[in-house]
């Protein structure tokens, strides 16, 4: 469930690559940054022509792939679209809004996120609550169950 919550405006891709690098320094977190520009390099440009660079309104398309180290592993996919998928300890989020990221990173690095289960039927769900009462959850295989996860169970 997503409740859409206003966050600070990231107007680009570099602007949410900036905010998470911040995120990492507060943290005390290695990060590494690969970048992707041009519509011919952008993971979700397949309908452009070959060796296209420009989108058709003539603007560069930007894309990041951010890895921060530590526990829980996090990787941020920041797309020219305005969204992000963000993956914890392999568990995919996708359709984050980039305005998002901050706090979702924030929330996940800060402790607020957990592991929710139940008995039946059974299950095991990864909630990563934002500011504003934003939800993200995402459904956790269960042998997919790290020992972050295991800390983090409520």
């Amino acid at each position: 469930m997503i409740v859409p919550m206003a966050h600070p405006h990231l107007p680009t891709t570099e602007a949410a690559v900036t905010a998470i690098r911040a995120i990492a320094q507060e943290f005390h977190l290695e990060m590494t940054v690969t970048d992707a520009i041009g519509a011919d390099q952008t993971s979700r440009r397949t309908s452009s022509g070959a060796f296209t660079v420009l989108d058709p309104d003539g603007s560069l398309p930007h894309e990041a792939y951010v890895e921060l180290g530590g526990s829980p592993s996090l990787t941020v996919q920041v797309f020219p679209e305005d969204d992000a998928r963000i993956t914890v300890d392999n568990i995919e989020f996708a359709d984050v809004p980039r305005d998002a990221v901050p706090a979702f990173l924030r929330s996940v690095l800060g402790g607020l996120a957990h592991v929710k289960g139940r008995f039946f039927p059974p299950g095991y769900w990864l909630v990563v609550p934002l500011p504003g009462d934003s939800t993200y959850k995402e459904l956790i295989p269960v042998s997919s169950l790290t020992p972050w996860m295991n800390r983090n169970f409520r």
